[in-house]
């Protein structure tokens, strides 16, 4: 593979996991976007929780992909953590990976819990609608 196509992979990786990463957080607040997000939720948590099982849990493809790149471009990955990474890389600051983790997990469970509840409700009120 091209050194040229590595880097505009690494470039989408880049873009591509943060967007995904932000809209698996904040996508739930847009009520046309809720259904999207909680399928997004729900590969990662497949991908974290099932694919962990025999990559460690926690694994994200899009991670391994992105490692895989940065590795044929002759970078160090800095951490076991993508959020880590992404905060390190960012803003500079780098915060112990396990504060980063248990944020991760907070924040990705939190935005699971509630994009379930509104998809649920949603669910559940056009039941009702069509029930009457």
């Amino acid at each position: 593979m091209s050194e040229t196509l590595l880097k505009i992979l690494n470039l989408f990786f880049f873009g591509f996991h943060t967007i995904l990463i932000l809209f698996n957080i904040f996508g739930w607040l847009i009520p046309r976007w809720r259904l999207a997000n909680f399928i997004t939720l729900s590969l990662t948590a497949f991908s974290w929780f099932v694919l962990g099982i025999w990559y460690g849990w926690g694994y994200c493809f899009c991670t391994d992909w992105h490692w895989q790149v940065r590795e044929m471009l002759g970078y160090e990955n800095m951490s076991s953590s993508y959020i880590h990474f992404l905060i390190l890389k960012m803003i500079g600051i780098d915060f112990p990976t396990d504060l980063v983790d248990a944020f991760t997990v907070i924040l990705f469970f939190s935005a699971f819990a509630i994009s379930s509840f509104l998809n649920f409700r949603k669910w559940r009120e056009r039941k009702n609608n069509l029930d009457h």
